[in-house]
């Protein structure tokens, strides 16, 4: 997940919220020579730390990891922003154009037997998820539904959650997320 811009972005916005390295440190759990470091990309965060810096700072995690461009209401197939997740054989594809709306398209991909985290995870919003291929369980608070090609489930996502591919073939979904997110 090299990213050059990624410590400047997360100071900018730090700032932008006028919060102090000491504030945003003891929010995530971490340093403030840790923050430091990453902010002056001496230090690449795990996804686990940036997911909680882009909580704290209140922005999506793609906020992070996207370069800056011109808004074009079209997302070519090969444009696409991507976020991999190599430790879970994930990968996410963002779909629609930016964050800078009210909500996000993501499209999923977890190989056999993979998921989306270990534990279940919260986050503020609602979802809508859609099973483009493959099986699908996903595990909402203490809920397990199982899910096939073009089945859908909606939830609210400040209820821990996780989905996990239990199928024999690659497992392909499109979410929708509001508000932003990733």
């Amino acid at each position: 997940m090299k990213n050059e811009q990624l410590g400047g972005k997360i100071r900018e916005k730090r700032r932008e919220k006028g919060m102090s390295l000491q504030d945003v440190s003891k929010k995530i759990g971490k340093t403030s020579s840790f923050l430091s470091q990453v902010e002056r990309n001496l230090v690449e965060p795990s996804i686990t730390s940036l997911r909680e810096i882009s909580r704290v700072l209140e922005v999506p995690i793609f906020y992070f990891l996207i370069d800056s461009y011109e808004y074009d209401p079209v997302v070519r197939r090969n444009r696409r922003k991507t976020l991999r997740f190599p430790e879970y054989e994930l990968t996410f594809e963002l779909l629609s154009p930016d964050l800078n709306r009210k909500m996000e398209i993501l499209e999923g991909r977890i190989p056999p037997g993979s998921f989306t985290c270990p534990q279940p995870l919260a986050h503020d919003g609602e979802e809508c998820t859609l099973v483009i291929q493959g099986k699908m369980e996903i595990q909402v608070g203490d809920k397990f539904y199982h899910l096939e090609e073009g089945d859908s489930i909606y939830y609210y996502a400040s209820i821990p959650h996780k989905i996990t591919n239990i199928g024999e073939e690659e497992l392909v979904f499109v979410s929708s997320i509001t508000p932003p997110h990733f």
